[in-house]
């Protein structure tokens, strides 16, 4: 008879503690499986402006370089897009753009209207390529080192914040010469 009052009470509190757990995690956080593996294999054609596309072989090596996935239509785009503005005045280091699964002629026009911090753009229409970066939406950041792999991901908006506390560190210690032992 106990038995019959415990099941219920015993689901509850599993149902309690994996809502407590799934409150504490950050999905901003979300580690890529391609963290420390070099950046996929990829051609993306241009947009106006930017007619050269992007490709792997854009990557140069000993270069670090920020790859954002934005879009138009994507609304957290424009709380970052100033940030990557500024950065990009600063020179600090080369923005990649990949424009994911938008109109050539709105990625253009929003650019013109926000201006333009990529060095190179390439336009993602189908989204495959985002894919094979690990994309799960839009805007997310990236940081390849100077051998071509991915060493951080950002999810979401970037902010101050996170330029100055995640993203411009990561950047400098990439930069940083390796320790001989």
């Amino acid at each position: 008879m106990r038995l019959k009052f415990f099941i219920p009470l015993a689901a509850f509190v599993v149902l309690v503690i994996a809502l407590a757990v799934g409150l504490r995690l950050k999905p901003n956080e979300i580690p890529s499986a391609l963290i420390g593996d070099p950046i996929p294999e990829f051609s993306l054609p241009g947009i106006p402006g930017h007619e050269d596309g992007l490709s792997t072989a854009d990557f140069r090596e000993g270069e670090v370089f920020l790859v954002n996935v934005f879009a138009s239509w994507c609304i957290p785009c424009r709380q970052e897009h100033p940030i990557f503005m500024e950065l990009a005045r600063t020179g600090d280091v080369q923005i990649y753009g990949i424009n994911q699964r938008d109109k050539v002629e709105d990625a253009v026009r929003w650019l013109a209207t926000f201006g333009d911090p990529y060095a190179r753009v390439g336009s993602d229409i189908n989204g495959r390529a985002s894919i094979d970066w690990g994309v799960y939406g839009v805007p997310e950041t990236f940081i390849v080192d100077g051998e071509g792999r991915i060493i951080y991901k950002h999810i979401s908006v970037v902010t101050r914040k996170i330029l100055a506390k995640e993203i411009l560190p990561r950047i400098e210690q990439a930069r940083a010469p390796v320790a001989e032992n």
